[in-house]
């Protein structure tokens, strides 16, 4: 059983920055891929940002691209999200979760997840 826990979300102006944290239960970062979700209301839950148990590789969504940074740190058991740039588009719930082996856009392969932390982007 993997316990994951998020942290950072509160509110921000556009163009600004937040950083999210995830603080996940010991040996969880030995055999599971991380990712960031969000869900905003009346709309899906999407894939955000992917992280490899090694933390050597990592994928985005392309309206995150370039704006958001996911990293680790094993010895923390920890996964981080830094968010620059911000559009009220990215105004949503968002949430860490943890996968055996590889990440995965679909939601539906994610065995652990957070809570959800809010973040909302105003002008």
């Amino acid at each position: 059983q993997v316990q994951l826990l998020e942290s950072g979300g509160g509110l921000a102006h556009t163009g600004g920055s937040l950083r999210l944290s995830c603080a996940a239960s010991e040996g969880a970062f030995t055999n599971y891929a991380m990712a960031w979700f969000r869900q905003a209301p009346e709309r899906e839950r999407e894939f955000v940002a992917g992280i490899s148990i090694s933390g050597g590789s990592s994928y985005y969504a392309d309206s995150v691209k370039g704006r958001f940074t996911i990293s680790s740190d094993n010895a923390k058991n920890a996964v981080f999200l830094q968010m620059t740039s911000l559009k009220s588009d990215d105004t949503a719930v968002y949430y860490c979760a943890a996968k055996r082996y590889t990440w995965h856009m679909d939601p539906t392969r994610y065995a652990f997840w957070g809570q959800g932390t809010q973040v909302t982007v105003s002008s």
